[in-house]
């Protein structure tokens, strides 16, 4: 039976965890131990939906483990919201104005690391 709380959990919410339960458990994960690696009552079956819906957009893999899949991260998270970022950033056609915008509002910190990652590895 599925917790009433988790189906009124925001898709993009229910991914953030499965993910965090693949990434903590650091080897491909059938939907059933992922299922208890999120430590709620959310179905099995909902986990398997989810654990489909991330292969489709590429954020996992899967191999044949036994009689169904076993899932596993293609990318860390750092990775993955990078990721995001470009998706973001693809959205719109004027790539200029949306990265100015984005680099204005950095804290100076953020621009300082983000002008060392720019900067010619010989002048670092």
């Amino acid at each position: 039976m599925t917790d009433t709380k988790d189906q009124r959990r925001p898709a993009g919410e229910l991914e953030a965890s499965v993910m965090a339960a693949l990434w903590a458990a650091g080897v491909p994960q059938t939907p059933g131990q992922v299922q208890l690696g999120l430590g709620t009552d959310l179905a099995r079956t909902t986990v398997t939906t989810i654990l489909s819906r991330l292969h489709d957009k590429g954020v996992v893999d899967r191999r044949w483990q036994g009689r169904g899949y076993a899932y596993f991260p293609v990318q860390d998270a750092h990775g993955l919201t990078g990721r995001r970022m470009h998706t973001e950033l693809d959205r719109d056609s004027d790539r200029e104005t949306v990265l100015a915008r984005f680099v204005a509002q950095l804290s100076p910190d953020d621009e300082r690391i983000l002008r060392d990652l720019l900067e010619p590895p010989a002048e670092r």
